[in-house]
């Protein structure tokens, strides 16, 4: 043998003819190194490493092979875990130390691979190429390198994104246990302002949901129930061992402001005094254990809707959006604009005037609408919606002033949420229409804990005709028909600019209508003004 020749046995070609075209393009024809060129993108695109396993430092090319190899392996166990525990894959990624070790490997997989492309580049031996042919490979090249890289790059950012709002809202606190087979969140919702001191809630609502189904029974409480019970245990059973009876100054909404003031002493080491006794209220009430609070700002509610790209909703009657206050007594300038009835998509601002306007409504009304709109939200929240819109969403979840529930449960809460998502829900008002107009003021717990225990019974039920049938007697009925003379020229849903005369609404005001607030008209006009249907 000649020294540097390699000789083939049996009539088979010299090894250096079969390796020379990938490591030695130079005395290829054309046509061989285009299509030399286009093999290494697709190597480097589809198992990282192999094009410098085959034309470049074999080293790295083994590393790189192997490191890709188990890239794909960790996918294919968390595939498998997650059909077989998707709450446990979940808690994985929304765990604050799992969720940091993902963002780190994101980044350096990002990192690796932009460096193979750079190898790439190099192997392709660019000036080899035809003319024609050098600008179409480096493009292609620099497509990929966006499409890998940049993706998980991307993708490490929004998990950061998504590590900071977990961060932000949720407590890192003990996590917490299903109580008679679920879990009982208080959602309240209010302005959380830097002059207030305290906050009143504008909304008092508890999700209760199967820990094993996920089905959900919306259960809202009038912010004027008076007389509220403390659960068992609650340190405010020692300022108001008869609930809280001061008359009309004890509102259920009024807790967490007195006690912020007055009481915080009573719970050393709880971060927010207030929200705590006030779920401690909601739970006596309820008769039922509330084991965590949310506390929305309503800024912040505005932000998420804008987020989420507005709601759908079918406004069952026109919501007027109030003037300026005139007094302390709840009197405001005639509306400044009229939300119409109809099927309507909700911007975060309107959506915030439907699920708070009282203006020539009761206060059912509004808990009504208030129903309405948490439905619509969580009927919107889908995997699309989230993944296209997730870093508003996440940026505007921020505005959640706070929470008690704990991060390392998370991933097992939105499981049952994506469980739940598409059954039916129950509803329940402690007030009108399930109860009289009446019973806020004096309210009969027995008759409460008796039909919130029916109401949650039937939820849990396998069956989604008994859970259908637990609505609490919320159910909207057929809008009252405004008379025609209100509505022959009106634009059809359309808000903020023309009110239900059709008029515009900084043009003629409706004096009228708005004298006594009872005449015929303005009672037809605001009829249906509780009823409304998630779209």
């Amino acid at each position: 043998m000649i020294h540097g020749q390699q000789t083939a046995e049996d009539g088979a070609p010299p090894r250096s003819r079969l390796t020379e075209p990938l490591r030695h393009p130079e005395q290829s024809p054309e046509g061989l190194r285009t299509r030399r060129a286009i093999a290494l993108l697709a190597l480097t695109l589809v198992l990282p490493g192999a094009a410098q396993l085959v034309a470049g430092r074999r080293g790295l090319g083994r590393r790189a092979v192997a490191v890709t190899c188990s890239v794909w392996g960790a996918l294919l166990v968390a595939l498998v875990v997650g059909l077989i525990n998707r709450g446990l894959l979940l808690t994985l990624v929304t765990d604050p130390f799992s969720s940091a070790v993902l963002i780190g490997v994101l980044l350096a997989l990002a990192a690796g691979w932009a460096f193979l492309w750079v190898d790439t580049l190099r192997l392709l031996r660019v000036p080899l190429l035809a003319r024609r042919v050098r600008p179409l490979i480096v493009v292609a090249l620099v497509a990929c390198l966006a499409a890998t890289s940049g993706t998980l790059a991307y993708a490490a950012h929004l998990a950061n994104v998504a590590r900071g709002a977990v961060g932000s809202i949720f407590s890192g606190g003990p996590a917490i246990a299903a109580v008679d087979g679920r879990y009982n969140f208080l959602v309240m919702g209010g302005d959380a302002g830097a002059d207030r001191t305290g906050r009143r809630p504008d909304s008092l609502s508890v999700l209760s949901v199967d820990a094993s189904t996920g089905r959900t029974a919306l259960i809202s409480v009038p912010r004027n129930l008076q007389n509220a019970q403390f659960a068992e245990g609650s340190p405010m059973r020692s300022v108001y061992p008869e609930g809280y009876n001061c008359g009309n100054d004890c509102l259920i909404n009024a807790i967490n402001t007195e006690v912020t003031e007055k009481y915080a002493n009573l719970y050393p080491g709880v971060r927010d005094p207030g929200a705590q006794a006030t779920m401690e209220a909601v739970s006596g009430t309820l008769g039922i254990e509330v084991q965590a609070y949310v506390l929305v700002d309503m800024d912040g509610f505005a932000q998420l809707v804008d987020a989420l790209g507005g709601i759908r909703v079918d406004a069952g009657g026109w919501v007027p959006m109030s003037g300026a206050a005139l007094d302390d007594n709840g009197d405001h300038a005639q509306p400044v604009g009229w939300i119409a009835p109809g099927p309507q998509t909700l911007d975060g601002f309107h959506a915030l005037w439907y699920g708070r306007s009282r203006e020539f409504a009761s206060d059912y009304d509004r808990i009504a609408r208030q129903q309405c709109i948490q439905q619509a939200m969580i009927k919107q929240l889908n995997p699309a919606t989230v993944l296209s819109k997730f870093e508003s969403i996440a940026n505007a979840g921020t505005k959640v002033v706070e929470s008690n529930v704990s991060a390392s449960q998370l991933g097992s809460f939105v499981d049952l949420a994506m469980k739940g998502k598409g059954q039916p829900v129950s509803r329940l008002v402690i007030g009108p229409p399930d109860f009289d107009a009446s019973f806020p003021t004096y309210p009969n717990f027995d008759q409460i804990h008796q039909r919130v225990q029916s109401v949650l019974a039937a939820n849990s039920s396998p069956s989604p005709k008994a859970a259908a049938g637990a609505s609490g007697g919320t159910a909207s009925a057929p809008p009252v028909a405004i008379p025609a003379a209100l509505v022959a020229d009106r634009p059809a849903n359309q808000y903020n600019t023309v009110g239900p005369d059709g008029v515009p609404v900084n043009a003629a005001r409706l004096d009228d209508l708005f004298k006594t607030g009872q005449n015929q008209t303005l009672d037809a006009i605001m009829a249906g003004n509780g009823q409304c249907t998630p779209l």
